[in-house]
């Protein structure tokens, strides 16, 4: 059955809509929030998506209030989804207990650890059940890309080489690039996974790198110099050293003086949009 949307919010922004919806959904068992753009041109064609998967402590208002990316999405005609972070207000002992694990912090897999398993199914929401709702209520077409910021970024990397199939581009703004070696990755995924060392690989990028069999062939990293997270968490020349070999090229931009903030992200949205719109709008 197609899960019922509610209308939550409607924006005019720059000739087309910024709407966010809420709907039950089936794979996490509560109800969920979602931010839509739709540019001037979904009310005449089908246009291609581009989803922006937030990082920790994010809900789907942070990149649709702060992130500027809607000018450049009526530009180029793309609809831009923006889901939560993670299930909401389901009553697990200990979710709201930091700001790195538990609510805001879904880190886009699928739990199995029996507290966590029934709701914290992240991943299969953002590559299954959401692209399935978008496709059955948007005029959209099948030519999607994915895109993030942290854990998001991590997100965007992880779900993008996992489904070649799904995304014809990637992009990620400061991307946990290596997981399994930094605190933020070995706290999810040990809670969230358990001692299963070897499923920890399918989260990490470094690793899904190494064997990606799809059409991507160039990955659009920005990442700041002043970030406070960059040398602990994030490690992004790692991704570098990682993709050698393989079939991607990574053109990462190290950005003199900006932080891990929207006010980093949004400075440089446009190029990623312009960057997706080689691949889903030609």
């Amino acid at each position: 059955m197609a899960s019922k949307l509610t209308e939550k919010a409607c924006n005019r922004s720059f000739g087309g809509l910024q709407k966010v919806f809420e709907h039950v959904s089936a794979e996490l068992k509560c109800s969920m929030k979602f931010g839509v753009y739709l540019p001037p041109q979904a009310e005449k064609k089908k246009c291609p998506v581009l989803y922006y998967l937030s990082g920790l402590t994010c809900t789907e208002q942070n990149v649709v209030t702060k992130g500027g990316f809607q000018r450049a999405a009526a530009k180029h005609g793309i609809v831009v989804v923006c889901p939560d972070t993670s299930p909401r207000g389901v009553n697990i002992e200990g979710e709201d207990d930091s700001y790195d694990f538990g609510s805001g912090a879904g880190f886009y897999l699928d739990a199995t650890e029996d507290k966590w398993k029934t709701h914290y199914r992240m991943y299969s929401y953002v590559t299954k059940e959401l692209p399935n709702v978008i496709r059955d209520n948007f005029n959209v077409t099948d030519k999607a890309g994915v895109t993030g910021h942290s854990m998001g970024g991590m997100g965007a990397l992880v779900v993008g080489f996992r489904n070649p199939d799904l995304y014809g581009s990637i992009s990620a703004f400061s991307p946990i690039v290596n997981p399994i070696n930094v605190p933020w990755g070995q706290k999810a995924f040990k809670g969230y996974l358990g001692n299963d060392a070897e499923s920890y690989l399918k989260q990490d990028p470094c690793h899904l790198v190494k064997s990606y069999s799809g059409f991507v062939a160039e990955v659009l990293i920005d990442q700041g110099l002043g970030d406070q997270f960059l040398a602990d968490q994030l490690k992004t020349e790692s991704f570098r050293e990682a993709c050698k070999g393989t079939k991607v090229t990574p053109t990462i931009r190290m950005q003199e003086g900006y932080d891990h903030s929207y006010f980093f992200i949004s400075t440089f949205m446009e190029d990623h949009m312009d960057f997706h719109s080689r691949y889903l709008c030609s």
